[in-house]
């Protein structure tokens, strides 16, 4: 048989076979035969629907389409690594992977939480907006990265320290790391247990604080490019709590006893988590090795006599103590008991943690 040529097939395509109109059936009449599927599983992305219930939120995700920053266009070239001691280097980079340990689990961390919001329908803007905090999320984790490498190639790990402060950082970094994956498997176990009420109020908990964290380095760093990296990621931030603000206001009036005492109790998770970062890391959730804090003191005041800006253990302690009175003046309006926060001088209901229910908060 031979093959059809070019324009046989132009033919076929412009004169297409008739049909019958008999053979068509009719609407009504096979409308009767419909069975209907079988109930579509929880947890599951479909149906999809595009509903908005809270036009702020998609005022915020519109405000977040622009291109934005970019860190890659950060002014690298005014920071190098030749400028600074050894320690400072291993210091610098400690600070950054500490935070990586954070915003660079971030965009995974997010990222599903982005997923989770399809599976539990939530409305169009919300999953949106979580898409937009994915994306800052990325160029959060770039910073850490471009910071780490231009100090120490190869770093955190796949490099050789050449001083005892360098190999103390390496230590340290190792214990973070490995807190780091604990606190990944309580997520993934955490994310799917918990309703939106729940996961916002941790959200908001991580948010809050990292916004005063960026905005207060970035008032301190003398490093044009780490000037203009935490402003930026502050303006993120700033965003990301008003998103988490959007949510609860319209969550909050509805909470039940229960979901009242979860957040609280997940409140007391976040601080614990995130003051590892964001004051010293308390001994109720971090297991570390027996140098490691008096190593972290040391690393920090390096880092923070090479201009990075770090705050002072103080200066922490209160920024820390600030942000948690500004979110306990929105929970407890709604009948939200705050957790005692001893370390910074919060008063407050006294609550047990399960580390393997903490959820992202950062």
């Amino acid at each position: 048989m031979s093959s059809p040529n070019a324009q046989d097939l132009i033919g076929a395509v412009e004169n297409p076979p008739e049909h019958s109109s008999a053979a068509q059936p009719d609407a009504a009449a096979l409308l009767f035969d419909t069975q209907e599927p079988p109930p579509f599983p929880e947890l599951n992305i479909f149906p999809l629907e595009w509903r908005v219930e809270t036009p702020m939120l998609q005022q915020i995700y519109d405000q977040a389409r622009a291109p934005g920053w970019s860190p890659h266009t950060l002014p690298w070239d005014t920071f190098k690594a030749d400028d600074f001691s050894l320690d400072e280097r291993y210091a610098m980079a400690y600070w950054f992977t500490l935070l990586s340990v954070f915003d660079g689990s971030g965009p995974a961390v997010f990222s599903r939480a982005f997923i989770h919001t399809w599976e539990t329908h939530e409305e169009d803007p919300v999953r949106k907006c979580f898409f937009s905090i994915v994306r800052d999320e990325v160029n959060h984790e770039e910073v850490c990265q471009r910071a780490i490498q231009i100090l120490t190639p190869n770093g955190p790990l796949g490099y050789e320290p050449e001083t005892p402060l360098g190999r103390l950082a390496r230590n340290n970094i190792k214990w973070y790391y490995h807190n780091g994956c604990r606190y990944w498997t309580g997520f993934k176990n955490g994310i799917t247990k918990f309703q939106l009420p729940i996961l916002f109020a941790s959200f908001l908990m991580g948010e809050v604080a990292a916004a005063t964290l960026f905005h207060s380095m970035y008032q301190r760093t003398t490093m044009p490019a780490f000037k203009e990296a935490f402003k930026m990621i502050g303006k993120d931030e700033a965003r990301h709590m008003a998103i988490c603000l959007a949510v609860l206001r319209n969550v909050l009036p509805r909470l039940t006893d229960e979901q009242r005492d979860v957040i609280t109790r997940q409140i007391r998770a976040g601080f614990v988590f995130l003051s590892g970062i964001l004051y010293v890391p308390p001994t109720d959730f971090w297991e570390l090795g027996p140098t490691f804090r008096p190593a972290h003191r040391m690393l920090e005041e390096t880092a923070r006599a090479a201009g990075l800006g770090i705050l002072t253990e103080d200066e922490r302690a209160e920024n820390w103590r600030a942000a948690v009175l500004r979110l306990k003046g929105i929970l407890e309006p709604y009948g939200v008991e705050f957790p005692a926060l001893p370390e910074v001088g919060v008063d407050g209901k006294t609550v047990a943690i399960d580390p393997q229910d903490i959820i992202p908060v950062f």
